[in-house]
């Protein structure tokens, strides 16, 4: 998941008197653990202001607006071949990427678009991330690698509508991440593959467009600390620039498990910790 942060003097961004900056980044699992409450009140209180995910953190939140809950047991759907199989949720996502496609959407925008107004009965939309973004007007981007989600085993699913709306969703993201220069924070929460090589690769295009992007902060936040995520994120962005000159970037891992973790994330910046302490005279 995307969302952008400010924690300068631990104020909400619509305090501050300088355009938001900053990146969050969420899997599934940030979504199917139940979550979403949380980064809907961050949204709500201007702490976030964009947000991206990957296919599979669309499908559970979509399964949610729709039915109020998530999840499947894969080893016995996968012996019946009945794994991923649900109509409902591979017909409409599909369709809301060919409706993208048509509007030149990005897949987050259409989704958020299509729960919120309705064009299908959606009794738990108040529960969404991808409703609260749409009425909040935050940016949400939906990133696919196409094969990896229950939606591209459907026969409904069309590559060239899917390509075209994950694809307006990165170029989407990456001007979100040239508005990290300088200072903004990139939070990847649980992503160990897809999310983090698509960060690198925004980086790569911010430079190469001439923006430094330095310094900024990133940190990896899940329950084991894997390849990717330590490379992509922690260290190779912010790596050290010997020809510049000023403050570096810094990178973090942090261990432990999103039900723990987000809570206190939030919980610190609704506190407005930490507070300076008063200057000794």
């Amino acid at each position: 998941m995307i969302g952008v942060l400010r924690f300068e003097d631990s104020v909400p961004p619509s305090a501050a008197r300088t355009p938001p900056r900053g990146v969050i980044r969420e899997s599934l699992h940030v979504i199917k653990v139940g979550l979403g409450p949380i980064l809907i009140d961050l949204m709500r209180r201007g702490f976030i202001t964009s947000l991206a995910m990957n296919g599979a953190a669309l499908v559970h939140d979509f399964e949610i607006a729709l039915v109020g809950n998530t999840s499947e047991d894969v080893e016995t759907g996968l012996v019946a071949g009945a794994f991923g199989m649900a109509a409902e949720t591979g017909e409409y996502l599909n369709q809301i990427a060919k409706i993208a496609m048509r509007a030149r959407l990005g897949y987050g925008q259409a989704a958020g678009q299509f729960l919120h107004n309705a064009v299908i009965e959606v009794p738990y939309a108040n529960s969404s991330v991808l409703v609260a973004a749409y009425r909040l007007r935050v940016p949400v981007t939906v990133h696919l690698a196409i094969g990896t989600d229950i939606p591209h085993m459907h026969r409904t699913a069309d590559g060239a509508a899917l390509g075209s709306a994950t694809h307006l969703d990165f170029r989407l993201f990456c001007s979100l991440v040239q508005q990290m220069h300088p200072g903004g924070i990139y939070l990847n929460w649980g992503s160990a593959v897809l999310l983090p090589e698509v960060f690198l690769k925004a980086v790569s295009v911010v430079r190469n467009l001439g923006v430094p992007l330095r310094p900024i902060t990133t940190a990896n936040f899940d329950f084991i600390q894997h390849y990717r995520p330590l490379q992509n994120v922690v260290r190779r962005p912010t790596a050290s620039s010997h020809s510049r000159k000023g403050e570096e970037s810094r990178g973090y891992a942090i261990t432990g498990h999103h039900e723990l973790l987000l809570p206190l994330v939030a919980a610190a910046l609704v506190s407005g910790w930490p507070r300076s302490s008063p200057r000794k005279k």
